[in-house]
């Protein structure tokens, strides 16, 4: 479904980010049997808290439909995360992402490679600083995710009940697709 959606998306601009999904709260960490480890306590900058559970990297069309995603750890940041994903976007594309992706060795890499242009919000004391317009279209095109990411949530319970990791996940998978396809109906 994800390449049908990137074939109709003429204009190859796509947004990448992260979410958490605690699977429990920080109090019962220590009694939890589903996962273990601290591989999973993962801090969540954006909501200035730690949370237990996993990470969700989505590839967004500018529309605001997923196409791709990555599951992993929560403890793993952004761009290490990215540099394990498996990418698979169309040459010529843009992806947009915010300061957490910053690394030029993968920007260089991806547009050398795959012709995949990484649109990186920059720091204040960036090395590779952007024009005005740059910056004004990259801030555009980041909001957009976010509101994906609160209509990905909404599709939540109040809590996942799971036995193993892998039904977790698995429940994960279907709230994301469950997502895309409401979005595509309407």
């Amino acid at each position: 479904m994800g390449r049908s959606i990137k074939q109709l998306n003429t204009s190859c601009r796509y947004l990448i980010d992260s979410f958490p999904v605690s699977v429990c709260d920080n109090i019962r960490i220590a009694r939890s049997h589903l996962l273990q480890g601290e591989a999973y306590r993962g801090k969540c900058v954006s909501k200035r808290c730690y949370f237990y559970g996993f990470r969700v990297q989505v590839i967004t069309t500018d529309q605001g439909l997923p196409v791709q995603f990555y599951i992993h750890a929560g403890a793993f940041v952004d761009i290490t995360a990215f540099k394990a994903m498996p990418l698979d976007l169309p040459a010529g594309s843009q992806l947009y992402a915010d300061a957490a992706y910053t690394c030029y060795e993968v920007e260089d890499l991806l547009e050398a490679c795959e012709q995949i242009e990484l649109r990186c919000c920059r720091k204040s004391n960036s090395k590779r600083a952007d024009e005005l317009h740059i910056v004004f279209l990259k801030d555009h095109y980041r909001k957009r995710i976010e509101t994906t990411f609160s209509g990905i949530t909404s599709f939540f319970p109040k809590k996942i009940h799971a036995v193993t990791p892998q039904g977790f996940i698995l429940k994960l998978i279907l709230f994301i697709f469950a997502y895309t396809l409401n979005q595509i109906i309407d």
